[in-house]
């Protein structure tokens, strides 16, 4: 188990690490439409965050970021989950809204700086009730 695993919205998901440079506001930073980075001045602009397990230190920017990953899940664009050092409750309540209207679980869990440091990007990644459990790329 990781130095520090807590859920945010529960669920249990794997995918290829995107190991994000900054935060990202999902507000005008994703489009939810094709799950491709649109900020153009995030490091990681034109890549897709569908199916991946998306690392980022923490939330960034608007409330409504909750509806773009919402629209997402909708659309099938979504990340397979998002893992966090710092606790952002409007990341997770997309998530949680979309396994009530969607029946999609999309995990968010906040993990210790250790552990996500210890990830880089392509690992696979899979999240589950027993923890965070890395297996390389």
């Amino acid at each position: 188990m990781p130095e520090t695993f807590r859920f945010f919205a529960a669920g249990a998901s794997a995918g290829r690490a995107l190991v994000l440079e900054e935060p990202l506001s999902f507000w005008g930073g994703l489009d939810p439409n094709t799950g491709v980075v649109i900020n153009k001045h995030h490091p990681q602009h034109g890549l897709s965050v569908t199916n991946r397990m998306l690392f980022m230190p923490h939330g960034s920017g608007s409330s409504s970021s909750s509806s773009v990953i919402l629209e997402a899940i909708r659309l099938k664009t979504h990340p397979a989950g998002i893992v966090l050092r710092e606790p952002d409750e409007i990341i997770a309540l997309g998530a949680i809204v979309g396994r009530q209207l969607y029946g999609i679980s999309i995990p968010v869990v906040v993990v210790g700086a250790g552990d996500y440091d210890s990830v880089t990007d392509g690992d696979l990644v899979e999240v589950s009730a027993s923890g965070l459990h890395v297996r390389g790329s």
